[in-house]
């Protein structure tokens, strides 16, 4: 009965947080006012608490037990989209152009919340917490290789993260063994010609003509070059060119993305955009200029550590509410992560017909169930208690 009094106090105290934090969005690299917001509410709790990590506005605080056990981080992230929010709701956004639409203030109060949870059960508490509290996800590259720079997994022997989801029930909670989320590049090609009259196109070599050509071309990369038990995907963006319609443009722009899941596949598509650019720019006597940036690894969680979440997810919630996700292509610097050690990144169910938060992430109307709060609460909490002893 005290335990579950404890839980509502934090469920109404993160509710307030997010709703603060959602008023107030700051972009990837300027949470300035959001780190400072977290500190203060981490010192009341007695927790050590630096400031400032990975170059930036990263918060790290630490919370010792009693009792010997292991090191567990949980990360949370803090930085909001320049999305303008066109919700009417009263917690909506209040800064022009700047929104959260991706769930980071809900997951910044709940790791506020699991701090306040074992603040009070520090006595029965086995081993070291560490909280991290990361800026700019939704940017590339994301602020958790500074992190990690900066020695926040230092002695660490674990790390866990959750992502509100709303295209998921609320009530829910999914992870999957293996890669999970996908290794995010993009591509940026120019296509460089001889421009002229758009009446006297054989002393012009046409860029968009060339620029066409290899759009098409690029869609046969993943039909074609990609073994067809591994998920890719190509896409172009945008394509560019011209100022007007009787003028043959001397330049063409492509851009694009690509999703992958194993680097081996990532390597072979960015060699087969680089060949395919030159080669069919050169058949129409143009010539290719390939940037190729590689963003985000695939996330790829501990088989291990994916046991315990399934094992501890089905004696927290109902076991029909425990699911096994597909792999999923958007990309997540979490993944930085667990490239060093092992992990589990999860999701909770954030989405309600009922209340219309029914909105993808990054959409100007997106908004989650608060009642998903609790949930991440209970499963960062479950997570953290099932480690009885360092082993």
């Amino acid at each position: 009965m005290i335990e579950e009094l404890l839980l509502n106090e934090i469920e109404l105290k993160m509710i307030q947080w997010r709703r603060h934090l959602h008023r107030h969005p700051e972009l990837s690299y300027q949470e300035e006012n959001t780190a400072i917001f977290v500190a203060t509410i981490l010192r009341e709790l007695g927790l050590e608490v630096q400031t400032g990590f990975g170059g930036g506005y990263g918060v790290v605080a630490t919370l010792k037990g009693t009792l010997p056990g292991k090191t567990i981080a949980l990360r949370a992230d803090m930085d909001a989209l320049p999305i303008q929010d066109e919700k009417g709701c009263e917690y909506a956004s209040e800064v022009k152009g700047v929104m959260h639409a991706c769930g980071h203030d809900g997951h910044t109060s709940i790791l506020l919340g699991v701090a306040t949870y074992f603040s009070h059960h520090r006595s029965k508490l086995q081993g070291e917490i560490i909280f991290i509290f990361q800026p700019a996800e939704e940017v590339c590259p994301g602020g958790a290789q500074g992190m990690i720079k900066s020695g926040v997994l230092n002695e660490v022997d674990v790390i866990y993260g959750l992502h509100l989801w709303t295209p998921l029930p609320v009530g829910s909670v999914g992870s999957a063994t293996g890669a999970l989320m996908a290794a995010a590049d993009e591509f940026f090609i120019d296509i460089i010609g001889r421009g002229g009259h758009g009446g006297i196109p054989h002393v012009t070599i046409d860029s968009i003509v060339a620029g066409s050509a290899l759009v098409m071309q690029l869609q046969s990369i993943v039909s074609r070059s990609v073994d067809p038990l591994q998920p890719a995907v190509v896409t172009v963006g945008t394509i560019e060119g011209g100022g007007a319609q009787n003028i043959i443009s001397e330049k063409c722009r492509i851009t694009g993305t690509v999703r992958t899941f194993d680097e081996d596949t990532r390597q072979m598509i960015r060699q087969r955009i680089e060949s395919m650019a030159s080669h069919t720019a050169q058949a129409y006597g143009a010539t290719a200029v390939v940037d190729y940036v590689m963003g985000y690894p695939p996330l790829v969680n501990d088989d291990l550590e994916v046991e315990r979440f399934f094992a501890v997810a089905e004696k927290t919630f109902a076991s029909d509410r425990v699911l096994s996700l597909p792999k999923l292509m958007p990309a997540e610097d979490f993944a930085y992560y667990v490239q060093q050690i092992p992990g589990c990144f999860m999701f909770v169910g954030a989405g309600n017909s009922d209340k219309a938060m029914i909105y993808p992430h990054h959409h100007p109307l997106f908004d989650f169930d608060e009642e998903a709060l609790r949930n991440g609460l209970k499963l960062f909490i479950a997570m953290v208690e099932s480690h009885k002893s360092k082993s």
